[in-house]
């Protein structure tokens, strides 16, 4: 397995980057709060789990250790695979997934685009026992970005695009995106309207 990626960022997109390792661009998916992160020819280092299918080898991406760890174990879970379980460290900081899962906060955990109430139930059944509650956060790192003057509708479809590959229907996603920005064309800076989307989609 791949443990861990260090090298300078050649592409930074909403939920992925480019970090050359050796000569060769690893292409790693991450949450919109790490990927924000980032800044193109900056050297970074990130921990990372290699996920092997059939038809592909796709690469996550986490700020920490403890991000990765729980990536890794909701999907222990039945119906949990790498996408939802991305989804679910989007919308919830690492912190906040323990604690609901260890009090079975249901209602925090079907705030995640993709699992209903039955799911969470399985997920608190499941892990309840085995995560340790650690820590403080309130949901995805980062605050917004100061609003600049922008490129109005194509942030806005980048932010809807990003939010519809999360698991929210397109509806969902024009709302939150029309919410955080006030109907007003958006700042330039799309992580900024991305991360405030998602803190609104998390209510």
């Amino acid at each position: 397995m791949i443990a861990s990626v260090r090298g300078p960022v050649r592409h930074v997109g909403l939920d992925r980057a480019v970090v050359e390792l050796g000569g060769v661009g690893l292409l790693v998916h991450a949450t919109p709060a790490t990927v924000a992160e980032l800044r193109p020819g900056q050297e970074v280092t990130l921990e990372t789990t290699l996920v092997v299918r059939e038809e592909s080898l796709t690469l996550y991406g986490f700020a920490d250790p403890d991000a990765r760890a729980l990536f890794e174990q909701v999907q222990t879970v039945s119906g949990v695979g790498p996408r939802l379980a991305l989804a679910m460290l989007s919308v919830l900081a690492p912190a906040e997934v323990r604690r609901a899962l260890a009090q079975g906060d249901l209602a925090t955990l079907t705030k995640v685009p993709g699992i209903g109430r039955k799911s969470a139930e399985r997920l608190v059944l499941e892990l309840k026992d085995k995560v340790a509650v650690v820590g403080g956060g309130t949901g995805p790192a980062g605050a917004p970005a100061v609003p600049a003057a922008g490129e109005g509708e194509a942030v806005a479809s980048q932010v809807r695009e990003a939010l519809e590959g999360l698991g929210w229907s397109a509806r969902q996603a024009a709302d939150a995106v029309s919410t955080v920005t006030g109907g007003e064309e958006p700042p330039a800076e799309v992580s900024a309207v991305l991360r405030a989307a998602l803190r609104e989609l998390g209510r």
